[in-house]
This record gives structure tokens, sequence and C-alpha cells, in this order.
């Protein structure tokens, strides 16, 4: 009789197995692995998977990093690691303490978990629900993989606070200022961004919008070319800003060499709520004395005209027939679109001024208010076109976007530490832990 000849079976796959792979500990070698109950747990299960020192493996220092003799050792812990098909996972381990003759008796450091940390959260763990946190708001991430919110915070926390000690701040050259209203009765938070072609972030949060605010950013930056033994402060060439006195000033004292900006962003805003204003109140005159011909025509005006269909623009034509002040503030807002067109400077300035001289005769306050502001500010105006038009207010704005946009997904934040963390996470393009491999 003939036996059926069988192939060699393949060993069991086990859990440390895998661990063996994708999250590799030097030192310490994975046990066993069990699956036990946890009536705190969704499933009411979780999977444990012990470790222990490699045999001959010397504690390092929680607190130099130093090897040492083992002093003695503590009850175990439970770290918590990655979910494994909706199953909580949890490192186990009995941490030694080290005899260190440079710190005295410390608990020793253990890979999978940052530095000094005491967080009961495997540093794998941290970087997997804070690299979700960027794409889901914090309350769907803890439902997500049943964990708190504190949970999540306290993983994006981590992950920020170790960009911002690791982050490259050299070669800035050029940067941009301004304010977000975080919450309601006037309070804001300063913002400052990189806008050099190519790396584009955030590189500042800072409460309230005075001097100090934006001071705190200088700061910041001359602390950190102590450290690296560089003057970051020096090459930044260019600044882009609203007219906010305290920021100018600031600008003006810390920033002497660099050409500070005022682009056309919020110059065309400042006008187009000076035409909106002038046409506001002469809507209202003329509703009544009985005339609707300024009746829904704030959009039509305010639009760019190559923005609006065929029957506006032909009620915008009949607009444009009447003798009203609305009509000769529309045609100097348009007439100013022709500044952005130059290319030089100087002839850029001659226009600008022969602008700011029609606006100061219109005999519409509004309108001579922004020409004085654009008098007032004409310098930094006319460096737009010094800097070849390569760094404007529309890039902040574009940030400022995202900004407004965390703030919704969040349902705004109720402390400014947390508008912080989230701001630096979602725009700061910081640098995470190293991983030996990424989970998601």
């Amino acid at each position: 009789m003939l036996r059926q000849p069988t192939t060699p079976r393949e060993p069991a796959m086990l859990i440390k197995t895998l661990l063996n792979r994708v999250h590799p500990v030097k030192g310490f070698v994975y046990d066993k692995d069990q699956l036990v109950a946890d009536p705190s747990a969704p499933s009411g299960v979780r999977i444990e998977v012990h470790l222990r020192p490699r045999q001959g493996s010397a504690g390092a220092c929680s607190g130099c990093g130093k090897r040492g003799p083992t002093y003695d050792t503590q009850p175990a812990r439970h770290f918590g690691f990655v979910p494994l098909w909706g199953l909580a996972v949890a490192l186990v381990y009995a941490p030694r303490r080290i005899d260190c003759p440079t710190c005295g008796v410390k608990v020793e450091r253990v890979p999978w978990c940052a530095p000094a940390s005491k967080s009961p959260m495997t540093l794998a763990l941290t970087v997997f629900l804070a690299t979700w946190a960027r794409r889901l708001s914090w309350q769907d991430v803890a439902q997500a993989f049943r964990v708190s919110w504190d949970s999540v915070y306290r993983a994006v926390e981590s992950v920020v606070d170790y960009g911002l000690a690791h982050r490259d701040l050299t070669g800035i050259t050029a940067i941009g200022v301004d304010e977000v209203a975080r919450a309601k009765g006037q309070r804001y938070a300063t913002l400052v961004y990189q806008l050099d072609e190519g790396r584009r972030r955030l590189l500042h949060v800072s409460e309230g919008r005075s001097v100090k605010s934006l001071l705190r950013f200088f700061q910041m930056l001359k602390k950190t070319g102590k450290k690296t033994g560089r003057d970051l402060i020096g090459g930044v060439g260019f600044v882009c800003s609203d007219m906010w006195a305290a920021y100018l000033k600031v600008i003006a004292k810390k920033l002497p060499q660099a050409l500070h900006i005022l682009d056309r962003y919020h110059i065309v805003a400042n006008l187009n709520k000076a035409l909106d204003q002038v046409r506001a109140e002469e809507a209202r005159k003329l509703a009544r004395e009985g005339w609707d011909v300024l009746q829904r025509a704030r959009w039509l005006l305010l639009r760019r005209r190559k923005r609006l269909t065929g029957k506006q623009r032909f009620k915008l034509r009949q607009i444009l027939q009447w003798d009203l002040k609305t009509v000769r503030a529309y045609l100097l807002e348009e007439g100013l679109q022709a500044l952005w067109e130059y290319r030089s400077p100087t002839y850029a300035g001659r226009f600008l001024d022969a602008w700011c001289r029609q606006a100061l005769r219109s005999r519409l306050e509004p309108i001579k208010k922004v020409a004085r502001s654009l008098r007032e500010h004409r310098e930094p105006i006319l460096n737009w076109f010094r800097a070849k038009k390569r760094f404007n207010g529309g890039i902040v704005e574009g940030f400022n976007g995202r900004v407004k946009l965390r703030f919704r997904k969040a349902f705004g934040f109720r402390t400014f530490r947390a508008m912080e963390v989230a701001l630096y996470h979602e725009l700061g393009a910081l640098p995470e832990p190293p991983l030996t491999h990424r989970f998601c």
C-alpha cells in the first residue's frame, strides 16, 4: 500500500513573531502572548505580550542613558500598544531599577517608550494615534480606536513636543505674520508662517496680537540660534503682514534689513469694505426716497467682473449709468486693480500716487481713509514689486483657511494649549519620532 506524501507543516504564526518583525526591541525578548479577560475593554478581552530582558543585557539608566547593574525589579507594568483586529494589545514588562554611578538608583529606560516617559502608551501607539488625529477629529479617533480623548490629546502633544525639539529652523528667508480669532470676546492668536518656496509651514503660535505676542517669536528664534550657533533672525529678508500697528512696530525693530511687504490681499480687502460702506449708506438713503437702484447690488459691486453671469453684468451696467457715490467708489476701486499689473516699483509708485490724489478728491470719506492709509504705507506696498511678487498675503490667508478648518473640525478649543498643539500638529510639518514600522 502506497502512502501519500505529506508536505511539511509550517510553524504556527504567533503574535510575538509578528512583533519581532514590525516592532523589534533591542536587548529584550518577547516571551509569551496570551488572551486575557478585561471587562474594561470593549470586546471584553485583550492581548497581552510579555517581555523579558535578553540574557546578559544590562539595563540603561532613564536619566543619563548609561548602562549599569540591576538594583532590583519593580512590579509588572502594562504599556498600551497598537490595537490588532479591534482588540486591545498591551506589552507587559517588570522594569528593573538600575544602580547608575552618575544618577543613583533609577528605573531603566525601555526602548518602546519615549526616554524618561511615564506614559502608559508605547511610542508606536502614540505615533499611531497622532497620525490619525491629523486626519480626523480627536474625538473621532478616540471612538474609532476605543481610547479616551485624553489619550489622543497626550499622544498628539507628545509628538508635537518631539517635533518642536528636533525641527530645523535654518534657511528661513521669508515669513508671514497674521492673527486669527480663536474664541469669542476679541480673543486672538498670533501666527507666524514660513513662506519659502518648497518649505511652507507654521513656525510659531502666540496668544494675543500685541507687541509681546510677536516678540515671543523672535525670542524663540534667538534662543534656538544660540543653541545651533547661527543667526536665524538675520537671514530673514522678506516679511508679509497686514497693517496692524503692533506687528509693524516689532517688524521695524527686529527686522530692519528685511523687505516688509503689504500686498494686494489686505489692500483690496480694505478697499472693498470702504466701497461696501459707501453703497450701504447710499442704498439706505435712496430707499427712504423710494428708489431701489442699489437693492441687491452688493455682490455685483464686490465681485470681479469675470465672475459675474450675463444677467449680473447687465444689471451692473444699468447701475453704472447713474450718477451715484457708489458708482464713483466702484470706478476708483476698479481703477486701483491696474496697480498689480506693474512690474517696476518706480512706475507702480507713480500710479499709486496718482490714484491716491484722485481718491482724496472724491469726497467719499471711506475711500479717502483708504487712500490716506495707502500713502502712509507706500513703501511696504511697493516692496511687493521689489520682491518680484514672490511672496504675498494670499499664502498666509491660505494657511489661515486651514486653521479655521481645524477649528471647525474640533468645534473649537477650550484651552489655548490645546489649540496650539493642534495647529503645530496640522501645519507645523514637524518631524516625528523614528519607528521601525509605520502602522498607518
